[in-house]
């Protein structure tokens, strides 16, 4: 499935989302596409992103098999039907919103919770959402510059004439 149809299937089922568990669970969920695009983007998308996208993949993987993990964060992760990420910008914008609203989502869940654990896990997983839309806002602005120098190089110094 393409990049940011699961995009927008993680945002739909985070709005959707009742209850802590069922956040954490959208939360890992997010936290997932967000490896597997990186790890797609780090194997085949634009070599300047490489390296960020590789972090990326890393990130999103991290700390979510720990021993003491809720059983409901174990389920299957929705991007393992990743297939293609058709254009690198809007999927990265797309998942930066999926990434902000969780965390958001997650802060709420944090500040409700009176479990010193659920609490902890929170704090982990907004960290991860804010590391990853880091990085991911970082490849947007790569590639933002990077359209503005094919702009400057087309159109010489002093932009394109108009007639």
């Amino acid at each position: 499935m393409e990049a940011e149809r699961l995009v927008g299937i993680g945002r739909r089922a985070l709005a959707e989302s009742r209850g802590a568990a069922d956040i954490m669970t959208e939360a890992w969920q997010a936290q997932a596409l967000a490896r597997a695009i990186g790890d797609r983007l780090a194997a085949a998308g634009p070599a300047e992103l490489r390296g960020d996208a590789r972090g990326l993949g890393e990130i999103g993987g991290r700390d979510w098999s720990a021993p003491d993990a809720p059983v409901f964060l174990t389920g299957q992760a929705r991007a393992a039907r990743l297939t293609e990420v058709a254009d690198v910008s809007r999927t990265l914008a797309a998942l930066a919103l999926l990434l902000g609203e969780a965390g958001m989502a997650l802060v709420g869940v944090a500040c409700d919770t009176g479990e010193d654990t659920l609490y902890w896990q929170c704090i982990e997983a907004i960290d991860a959402a804010d590391e990853s839309m880091d990085r991911v806002r970082g490849m947007l602005a790569r590639l933002t510059e990077q359209a503005r120098e094919r702009a400057r190089e087309r159109d010489g110094p002093y932009g394109a004439v108009r007639g």
